[in-house]
């Protein structure tokens, strides 16, 4: 069975930890710093497994050894947001978070697939890449699978329709310039600009760009875990099974959509090696000075961390 570990035993990792065992999709490493937590949730989910059927192991573990030989990681750890802060205000918190957890997967887990959930999520995916100095294809982040999850969700219920018919493309950083594309999001093949009016697409795509602060408000005392933990399931089966799905997520871009050197949001082939392809569209010019503008916000970040 695959080795799949999760860093981070917080709501959207124990609840990845979930449904990568319910899915059997692997054996599950669930790692945090605080003692007893990931040990506790392992159990419980060991627990559910006979009640549930499956036969994954959970192993809970305070200790980076027990990562060692893992095929994927899943890295989640870092602070959420809470009411009225932005993605960018986890900035220097979670940087330091991550570089501690990249170095330790560069140690322990060399030929490990690492896909980063940790917000400013573009962001702390480059800091990932460049402090474990992989490949870059062996290291993207979840964005847009969880962005056009929303999206399907938000059009399924306008259209009344399955959402299990909905293809949705969002491009661009996981934040407020992120790019929800009309064009590109389809119900059964039919593109939604045949389905809906202009004010109904407008008002969807504005949705799905709040769409984690919406969620944030709500509840007041946490950030949504249940959609994003679906979208890095969704990541993790793509690689385990090598199935060479096309989603999009967070990768290294080297001249694609005219960029360099930075992480955005674009469809890729997803496989066992990670990134190994990335879809380059034909943007309008609407589209693209979007995709642009999205871009300049994650380099600023970037600029930020070396400031």
């Amino acid at each position: 069975m695959p080795k799949i570990t999760i860093i981070g035993a917080g709501a959207v990792g124990a609840t990845a930890a979930q449904r990568i065992a319910e899915k059997e999709l692997g054996d599950v490493v669930l790692t945090d710093i605080v003692e007893g937590l990931p040990q506790g949730k392992a159990l419980d989910l060991m627990e559910a497994g006979s009640l549930f059927g499956y036969d994954s192991k959970i192993t809970g573990t305070n200790d980076y050894k027990d990562i060692e030989g893992s095929d994927v990681v899943v890295v989640t750890a870092g602070i959420a947001r809470k009411p009225g802060m932005t993605r960018e205000d986890l900035l220097k918190i979670n940087t330091k978070i991550i570089k501690e957890v990249s170095q330790n997967i560069a140690k322990y887990a060399p030929d490990s697939v690492v896909i980063t959930v940790t917000n400013p999520l573009d962001i702390m995916t480059y800091v990932t890449m460049k402090t474990t100095g992989f490949d870059p294809a062996r290291v993207f982040g979840m964005s847009g699978v969880l962005d056009s999850g929303r999206f399907a969700a938000f059009i399924a219920m306008e259209l009344g329709c399955s959402a299990r018919d909905i293809s949705a493309m969002v491009l661009g950083g996981h934040g407020d310039t992120m790019v929800p594309l009309p064009r590109f999001t389809t119900v059964s093949g039919v593109p939604i600009t045949e389905l809906l009016p202009e004010v109904a697409i407008k008002r969807l795509v504005d949705r799905t760009v709040n769409g984690g602060a919406e969620i944030v408000n709500l509840l007041k005392t946490g950030s949504a875990f249940y959609a994003p933990s679906a979208a890095v399931t969704n990541m993790v089966e793509a690689v385990v099974k090598d199935t060479k799905r096309v989603l999009p997520a967070c990768a290294y871009l080297n001249g694609e959509y005219g960029k360099k050197d930075i992480y955005l949001g674009v469809p890729v082939k997803l496989g066992r090696k990670g990134v190994e392809e990335i879809i380059e569209l034909k943007l309008t010019s609407d589209e693209k000075k979007a995709l642009d503008k999205s871009a300049e916000a994650v380099k600023s970040g970037i600029a930020e961390l070396s400031a």
